[in-house]
């Protein structure tokens, strides 16, 4: 049984479920089923955030984390991840919870978790960054990616229809930071499959909207998000690929990446490969492959930082193997 100041922090720590139905951020509704679905992915990422709130150590999350049906349970490896970051982050002497978090169970949802740091980056005073652990050179930028999409989600005004892009982002200390704004762009992308409400005309109309130099970026990060929580149909999807025209190698990049996040946590789940096939013209195990295969040596020294040279090998290598 969680000690009362366990229970407590969770109550103080925890947003309400409120704060991710759609009719409350202000996001389109394509009909009920794709609201339902959008509106569980938020609930299920509030619990796993509850959990890493109420947890004495690390390991006591992964008995609620594992029990959360398959479709969904990456969801709460993210909110997770956040919730240990942000007591990471908070003043005081504890810290590595998610250091000691990645040791285990979460291991195998490594990328999800990354993305939840972000979360806690956007959540968490500048000061305190320097807290945050991402101590993998080549996966730190999905912390950028989590920061970008925690924007767009919840001041979506400023970050989509205004299209704020923040200036000199200060973060990772080592940069570049030109690239950081790519990355941000990424999430923001990502965040407008929900903010769209997985309806692929809605979202294309958000996307071409932006800048033509930021789109690759941001369809790069709905085509992870279609991949990755779903809500649309083959057909949906088709004419998703075909309106993405020049930007469609990108999308198939954040597809596959999609992929090998559910193929490493064993989460496939049919509408990934319906995905998959459509934007990769591969099945979810072959675009994991993928990216698996496009891995560089992050410690290789460059202008392009590695993170940007493995999604371009990636991009490439679909764009040589795929339907396209």
């Amino acid at each position: 049984m969680a000690s009362p100041l366990r229970v407590l922090r969770r109550r103080v720590l925890t947003p309400g479920e409120s704060n991710v139905r759609l009719d409350v951020r202000g996001f389109h509704v394509k009909e009920p089923a794709s609201r339902d679905l959008l509106e569980t992915i938020g609930r299920t990422f509030l619990a796993g955030y509850a959990s890493a709130a109420e947890a004495r150590v690390p390991r006591d999350a992964e008995e609620p984390l594992e029990r959360i049906p398959t479709r969904f349970r990456g969801f709460g490896y993210e909110g997770a991840a956040m919730g240990f970051a942000v007591r990471d982050g908070l003043p005081g002497p504890h810290r590595h919870h998610v250091d000691g978090f990645l040791a285990g169970r979460a291991d195998a949802h490594v990328y999800m978790a990354y993305v939840g740091i972000g979360w806690a980056m956007a959540r968490l005073p500048r000061l305190r960054w320097s807290r945050l652990s991402a101590p993998d050179p080549l996966l730190r930028w999905l912390v950028l990616d989590g920061y970008g999409f925690h924007q767009a989600y919840f001041r979506t005004r400023r970050y989509v229809h205004e299209q704020f892009r923040e200036p000199r982002f200060p973060w990772p200390a080592g940069g570049p930071r030109w690239y950081a704004d790519r990355v941000i762009d990424q999430g923001i992308g990502r965040a407008m499959w929900f903010v769209g409400g997985a309806d692929a005309a809605r979202v294309a109309a958000l996307l071409d909207g932006f800048a033509p130099e930021r789109r690759a970026d941001l369809y790069a990060g709905a085509g992870l998000a279609a991949t990755y929580a779903g809500g649309a149909d083959e057909s949906e999807l088709e004419w998703f690929r075909e309106h993405a025209g020049r930007y469609a190698a990108q999308l198939a990049q954040g597809s596959a990446f999609a992929a090998g996040a559910r193929v490493r946590a064993g989460l496939v789940v049919p509408h990934t490969g319906t995905a998959t096939r459509v934007f990769c013209g591969l099945d979810p195990a072959q675009a994991a492959r993928v990216t698996d295969e496009a891995l560089p040596d992050p410690s290789r020294p460059g202008e392009v930082p590695a993170y940007e040279v493995w999604r371009q090998r990636i991009a490439e290598q679909i764009t040589s193997v795929g339907r396209r």
